[in-house]
């Protein structure tokens, strides 16, 4: 069972922080704040050591620090509530880069890890790259990630590989976003078949097809000759932001050193369907 120490703050009359330690009494004196833990005595925000609380002792007489446990922050963006937006980015202005996971109300989820952010002047400055699972799930279905493609003609198969032909009178066009790395799917049900390792389009050859590779646990074997097929870019590469009418995030990082945090930015925009 995960213990909490929940505070309360007279001045915005509310209870805005969670805390990992659990005291079994706790007091604030002479402008410190003191707890007891397994009867010794312990004076809050006077060590160097951050995120880490209480010292229990081995049989070798030994202090060993409890399992580190990083400091989050949840807030929300919520400017416009009305208009659906894209979230692009994330700013931070302080001494440190932090980890974020951003949640919308519409679609999924984004996430920006520690070591992406890259110090632009004043601030920590980051992308928002999108989660995504392989094969992807239905609520990936209406992002600009996924692209039709068409019926297909003919399915090639080898031990390890599908050749999915493509008409070319009249025209199937397989189109330039897709390519090398890219998941391949058939049916409106979007089934998983394969990874796209090559594309040819050369239409005076009368050459219009997809390679795959079809080795991957997730994949199905393509059931006959004439199927649908669409294709899903890299979530993570071709990250376009998170969309929702407003933003969720929370910041977690794990220093055991002092770090600031002054203000988080988002730059946004309108998303026009």
């Amino acid at each position: 069972m995960s213990f909490k120490t929940l505070t309360y703050s007279p001045a915005s009359q509310g209870w805005p922080s969670f805390y990992s330690y659990n005291p079994d009494w706790m007091i604030g004196m002479n402008n410190y704040f003191y707890s007891f833990k397994g009867g010794n005595l312990y004076r809050h925000s006077v060590n160097t050591l951050r995120n880490t609380f209480y010292a229990q002792w081995c049989a070798q007489n030994v202090p060993a620090l409890d399992p580190f446990s990083p400091t989050t922050l949840t807030s929300v963006i919520n400017d416009l509530p009305l208009e659906n937006k894209l979230f692009k980015t994330m700013d931070l202005v302080g001494d440190a880069p932090w980890s974020s996971t951003m949640t919308t109300d519409l679609q999924y989820t984004g996430f920006i890890d520690q070591n992406w952010f890259e110090r632009k002047e004043a601030t920590w400055f980051a992308f928002v790259r999108n989660d995504g699972s392989v094969p992807m799930g239905a609520q990936e279905y209406p992002l600009r990630s996924v692209n039709g493609i068409g019926n297909s003609t003919s399915v090639i198969f080898t031990a390890t590989t599908a050749t999915i032909n493509f008409s070319i009178n009249p025209l199937i066009a397989i189109g330039t976003i897709i390519s090398v790395g890219d998941i391949l799917y058939f049916s409106s049900s979007a089934v998983g078949a394969g990874i796209v390792t090559n594309v040819v389009q050369n239409y005076v050859a009368g050459n219009n097809y997809i390679v795959i590779d079809t080795t991957p646990t997730w994949t199905t074997v393509i059931p006959s000759q004439i199927e649908y097929f669409l294709f899903s870019k890299n979530s993570v590469a071709e990250s376009h932001g998170v969309l929702g009418h407003y933003c969720l995030f929370e910041l977690s990082n794990n220093y055991n050193t002092k770090v600031e945090l002054f203000a988080t930015e988002s730059e946004l925009m309108k998303s026009f369907p």
